[in-house]
């Protein structure tokens, strides 16, 4: 799509260079493609400027200019939503990436951290002081995005989501105030962004909790992905204790150097562990997992917590296409995962994948209507992707990913909004039950009436009409 005069004509880069103190970037800078390019490909949005923000300052500006101007708004921090929201056609980017500012107390185990902030950066800077605030499981994720979305991530069965870990946070709302919402301030406000996205404000910076996370014992498990092995896994991760995460990837077995030439291609349990504590308690909790199969691989050791995140070579380069779902269920089964391992066979893409995190712990002890995040007592989360490469090929991955998702969660619903693509708001709904989108609706009505924050999971900002009855 190519940008009309009339778009252009709305924002003036020389205006905003004068008037902002971060970077500004126009459609003709040689910054601008990749400025424009997001973690999945098959986005090729054109926005009228890129902002990479100084301060908070420059955040309230621009949101100004956008809700004047009504021209659409993209927030980034690490740009790897799934649907693209870090880039928008026509409108504004406004780029967090640049305010990477952190403020850690060690004595008092907290962190003030600026929304451009990586988890990987974030978790190495809070490692010289032997803690950790529990994020995902990729370095370069921003913590805007994961945290506003609640959090899973390899901390979550001993400290819960991000968002419990979370202690305030300082927003820009849509008439450009910068407000603190925290337990005493704007209480419906810090309800909302946990677990509600980006739909109330730009987050310019968080509140963290730290917790004592030193050594750890984790690393990757790879073992045969036969359907008792998946059950078993599964089992296993639901008997181990609090302080042990798991995340089994069923996968065809990518090429790595310390990988068979021979298994290429073959299915297998690529599993992700991290037990924090002692690491004697470690060992003993994943030693079940070593004794279900003999390993392919194992490279499951105490080591520093930052080096579970594992490296990204070439990721600036790696823009895949997805075809992805995520739910949530309660059990796994025989037939779901013969299906899963027969499902993995078929497919053609470039990587197949079928993730499951199996849950509980500090997460399911938060109470539900806590956070806008509500899904606490499901037993799983599971995700199902292929990543391929041809946009030609897009219809069978889809395809693919849809039968495959269907025969896994049957009749259950739920979804995490953190790995939703572009799916409609029946699965955004799904994200939210009725009493949690209810409330997020009238916190919309609030602070966004107009939905500026649009891209994004959208949580609507009408309220529903209610009829009086007794003047009918």
């Amino acid at each position: 799509m190519s940008i009309s005069q009339t778009q252009r004509s709305s924002v003036s880069i020389s205006r905003l260079r004068a008037e902002l103190s971060g970077h500004v970037i126009g459609p003709y800078d040689g910054e601008y493609d990749s400025g424009r390019t997001v973690f999945y490909g098959g986005f090729d949005r054109r926005p009228i400027a890129i902002v990479k923000a100084a301060d908070d300052g420059d955040v309230s500006r621009v949101v100004t200019l956008a809700a004047e101007a009504d021209l659409e708004l993209a927030i980034r921090s690490g740009g790897h939503s799934l649907a693209g929201h870090g880039v928008s056609d026509g409108g504004i980017v406004l780029d967090l990436s640049e305010m990477t500012g952190l403020q850690i107390d060690p004595t008092g185990r907290t962190a003030w951290a600026q929304a451009g902030l990586t988890a990987g950066d974030y978790t190495a800077a809070a490692h010289t002081h032997g803690l950790a605030t529990g994020f995902g499981d990729t370095g370069s994720v921003g913590i805007g995005g994961i945290t506003l979305g609640g959090g899973i991530g390899f901390l979550t069965r001993k400290h819960g989501l991000t968002i419990d870990s979370l202690l305030a946070a300082d927003l820009v709302t849509a008439d450009g105030e910068t407000h603190r919402a925290d337990s005493e301030n704007h209480p419906d406000l810090f309800w909302a962004i946990r677990g509600g996205g980006g739909n109330f404000g730009v987050v310019t910076r968080f509140h963290y909790r730290l917790h004592e996370v030193g050594t750890v014992v984790g690393g990757v498990l790879i073992l045969p992905a036969t359907p008792d092995n998946i059950l078993s896994f599964v089992a296993a991760a639901e008997a181990a204790p609090e302080e042990l995460t798991t995340i089994a990837n069923v996968m065809k077995a990518p090429p790595m150097p310390f990988l068979p030439e021979g298994l290429i291609g073959r299915p297998v349990i690529f599993g992700m562990l991290v037990n924090v504590g002692p690491v004697e308690a470690g060992e003993r909790a994943v030693a079940p997992f070593r004794g279900l199969d003999e390993p392919i691989a194992d490279m499951v050791r105490p080591m520093p917590y930052p080096e579970i995140f594992m490296e990204e070579e070439g990721a600036e380069e790696f823009h895949p296409l997805a075809a992805a779902r995520t739910m949530f269920i309660d059990d796994l089964d025989g037939a779901v995962a013969e299906t899963i391992v027969g499902e993995l066979e078929a497919s053609t893409a470039a990587m197949a994948v079928t993730q499951i995190r199996v849950l509980g712990g500090a997460m399911a002890q938060v109470p539900v209507e806590d956070t806008a995040f509500a899904h606490r007592r499901r037993g799983m989360l599971v995700n199902v992707a292929a990543l391929y490469e041809s946009p030609d090929a897009a219809g069978k991955h889809e395809v693919w990913t849809d039968r495959l998702t269907a025969a896994i969660r049957r009749e259950s619903r739920g979804a995490y909004s953190g790995f939703l693509g572009d799916e409609g708001e029946d699965r955004i709904r799904e994200a939210y039950p009725p009493p949690t989108w209810d409330r997020l609706v009238a916190v919309k009505h609030r602070y966004d009436p107009n939905n500026l924050f649009r891209l994004n999971q959208n949580i609507p900002s009408v309220l529903p009409d209610v009829t009086d009855e007794s003047s009918a």
